[in-house]
């Protein structure tokens, strides 16, 4: 064990991935609080990072020849998707059965949704590289459904009537990173099926630009860059704006937290432990790691917006995304070594 510890500790990729994210985050932390930036930078780069980087990257991550084996955990990884997310509604039920009221409701979104998108996609991405970020767009297509739907029904109070369907859907299929991730997912999925061009002794189907028209695809591998160092910036930033003294003194946002970052996490690991063991759902170690990354991370904008729009707890609401930001931002570098660990051990091929 002290062996797989040490090789883990000593492997340069996985230090340089948690060295670069905390010393970014740091430098946004710093020049927010020397005012070279105003607090308005976070939003801004927030905006890039969501409506140009990751759309890039989402897009680009599929540009590769497809084979079976990732066909097959591309398959298991999106149904894991939707099965997980409709664990952790019903577990959360049972989780925060002491709350009553709009609080249980705003705990349950809070802890079901994190900020996958922002804060979880440049950290796979920084780590397990494209396969990761493929992975990280296929396991968003449930968490989008679930928090475009569930999500917006329990915070609202509403019906999903016919209006409010109809919103929704046209709110969350004009998200850039959705139609990024679908139309990435189609070229690679029916690749072999769509008309081909040949490029030396090889074709390829007409739509995969990284191979077709490359002066088209350069330009947004220079753009999915910028997604993990901007939206690290951007945390930087933003946590050297907001008062910590208020969220740190109180008891709920601190068990939120844990119950975020750490245990539903940890619930989903020992699911896919076991699935993986048992050949229910065989994923590799990548897949594995990518949805625990996922999972690991802090209130997602869009649930907090949620609570503050209809007035469901919005203090305590602000209070668990600053404090579970905090301890996500302190936790990741953890969560990393530990999946090394998990990795070197075996559990996962």
């Amino acid at each position: 064990m002290l062996e797989i510890i040490q090789k883990t500790l000593t492997d340069n990729a996985i230090i340089g991935a948690i060295f670069s994210s905390i010393a970014i985050i740091f430098l946004g932390f710093y020049i927010r609080k020397r005012n070279i930036l105003t607090g308005a930078a976070s939003k801004i780069l927030t905006k890039v990072v969501l409506t140009v980087a990751i759309p890039a990257l989402a897009f680009t991550s599929f540009m590769k020849d497809i084979n079976q084996k990732e066909l097959h955990e591309g398959i298991n990884i999106l149904i894991w998707g939707f099965v997980i997310y409709i664990l952790l509604i019903v577990l959360t039920k049972f989780i925060f059965a002491r709350v009553k009221g709009d609080k249980q409701d705003v705990f349950r979104v809070l802890t079901i949704f994190g900020s996958t998108t922002f804060f979880g996609v440049p950290i796979v991405k920084a780590v397990y590289g494209s396969v990761g970020a493929m992975y990280s767009s296929i396991f968003n297509i449930a968490y989008r459904v679930f928090l475009y739907s569930y999500g917006y029904i329990k915070m609202s109070g509403v019906k999903m009537d016919k209006e409010n369907l109809k919103k929704n859907l046209k709110e969350m299929l004009l998200n850039p990173v959705i139609i990024a991730t679908f139309l990435g997912l189609f070229i690679w999925l029916f690749q072999d099926m769509l008309p081909q061009v040949q490029i030396g002794d090889k074709s390829y189907a007409f739509l995969r630009i990284d191979q077709t028209l490359p002066w088209l695809y350069k330009p947004l591998t220079y753009l999915d860059k910028l997604c993990s160092p901007l939206a690290w910036l951007a945390i930087g930033i933003t946590l050297a704006e907001v008062p910590f003294k208020q969220a740190v003194g109180q008891k709920e946002p601190w068990v939120y937290s844990l119950i975020k970052i750490i245990l539903v996490p940890v619930i989903n690991l020992g699911l896919l432990v076991v699935l993986n063991k048992t050949g229910i759902l065989p994923v590799s170690f990548e897949g594995m790691a990518t949805t625990v990354i996922m999972l690991a991370t802090p209130t997602a904008t869009v649930a907090a917006a949620y609570a503050i729009s209809f007035d469901k707890e919005a203090l305590l609401t602000s209070n668990c995304s600053l404090l579970s930001t905090v301890v996500a931002v302190v936790a990741m570098p953890f969560w990393i070594v530990i999946l090394q660990i998990i990795k070197n051990i075996g559990l996962f091929a």
